[in-house]
């Protein structure tokens, strides 16, 4: 007999392939791209199959509904995100929208409805791997977005606006006030404490504050042939030097502080062309806030530094800055309880990932359950999760349901 947690598993499997991306030969789903449309068809029928309807919201979220027996009560909202990186493993984001599809399908198959109703919501932009910003869906929904926020294209200048959604619009996937009662969403844990821990799962305490940027390193593209090293403006040499910055600055920290360069493009990009410019992105992360900001303000310091050095003009724009997101400890205790109900202990960790769940926060009490994945990998092919343990994590939400439908007071 196939468990829950299986079929979970096997169905982000069948969504890992075309058509549900829009890679040869591996995964990358973008926002609003053929592959997610398809994706969105196909996993429409599951949500349909396990007894939800199921609509589209006006930032292209699909959203499935599984009624409660008071339908004006405030509804239960479990989910993830449906995009991913390039390159992506199969279950960082629909792994935790399967779940829901499968604790709702659990309940209609035993005839049995809380007191809220239930929604399972699949958002469509949390890792920003299109569109130059992350959560727009999540944002939208939450009521964070502004409509500035909107002007964006994709890297082969597409406009949002003419992707596929109304921009008009996209603000009204606003949830009214009142009318969500709490967010949950489990989530591989895209790291290695559990499995270090010998643990199927965790409660996650919260996620880390992040602050990122885009930095513009201007030299003087030359000749690589005839430009003598003492007359050089070399975009990517001194571009290379704050990259060395920012690991050194993230390392003498010595705490949960990490700062990333994780894109780097350099122009004109000819071998016998000195780069004349670079463009970088830098990520600075930790579960404390003023860490964060002490930290980042000491590499835009030293960047600058660098540049002045070397004769280079530097640009810096922040891209976004995404507070830190505590879980809500009365659901923590839920789901803590969930979890010593399927016969494990219980365990807290924080996430230094950003999650859809740090934007719903804004809007409601939020919970997190992380899964083990295999040598903490995530955002490579390489990711996997075993069944059991998903099973394991389905069983505790299951409980974290029942517990809060047990605790839950009608306005």
């Amino acid at each position: 007999m196939v468990t829950g947690g299986a079929r979970a598993v096997a169905r982000c499997d069948m969504l890992g392939v075309s058509p549900y991306s829009d890679m040869e030969g591996g995964l990358y789903r973008a926002y609003l791209t053929p592959a997610y449309t398809a994706a969105q068809g196909r996993l429409a029928g599951w949500m349909e199959e396990a007894g939800m309807t199921v609509r589209r919201d006006a930032a292209a979220n699909l959203i499935g509904r599984y009624e409660g027996t008071d339908a004006t009560a405030p509804a239960l909202l479990i989910g993830s995100h449906l995009d991913s990186v390039r390159d992506a493993g199969r279950y960082d984001g629909p792994l935790g929208i399967m779940l829901g599809v499968e604790a709702v399908a659990a309940l209609h198959q035993a005839d049995k409805h809380l007191p809220f109703p239930i929604e399972v919501i699949a958002f469509g932009d949390e890792e920003g791997s299109r569109f130059p910003a992350a959560m727009l869906t999540s944002r939208a929904v939450a009521g964070t977005l502004s409509p500035d926020a909107l002007d964006l294209r994709d890297g082969d200048g597409v406009a949002l606006k003419d992707a596929g959604v109304d921009i008009s619009a996209y603000l009204s996937a606003v949830r009214a006030p009142g009318t969500t009662l709490a967010y949950l969403e489990a989530h591989i844990e895209q790291g290695p404490v559990l499995e270090a821990k010998g643990l199927a799962i965790g409660t996650v305490t919260g996620i880390a504050a992040q602050l990122r940027f885009q930095a513009v390193v201007t030299g003087q593209a030359n000749h690589a042939g005839t430009t003598t090293m003492g007359l050089r403006r070399d975009a990517m040499t001194g571009a290379a030097e704050m990259m060395l910055a920012i690991e050194r600055i993230a390392r003498d920290d010595a705490s949960d502080l990490v700062a990333t360069v994780g894109r780097v493009d350099a122009l004109p990009g000819a071998p016998n062309v000195i780069p004349g410019e670079v463009r970088f992105t830098i990520d600075v992360r930790s579960g404390n806030e003023d860490r964060r900001n002490r930290a980042a303000q000491a590499i835009l310091v030293a960047l600058e530094d660098i540049a002045s050095t070397r004769h280079l003009s530097l640009s810096l724009q922040q891209i976004h800055d995404l507070p830190a997101s505590p879980c809500n400890p009365a659901l923590m205790d839920l789901m803590d309880a969930a979890i010593v109900d399927t016969g494990h202990s219980p365990f807290r960790l924080v996430s230094g990932a950003g999650h859809d769940a740090m934007v719903m926060a804004a809007l409601c009490p939020t919970a997190m359950l992380f899964i083990r994945c295999k040598d903490g990998i995530s955002h490579n092919p390489a990711e996997h999760v075993d069944p059991a343990d998903v099973e394991i994590a389905l069983q505790a939400m299951m409980g974290f349901i029942e517990n809060l439908g047990e605790t839950f007071v009608p306005a």
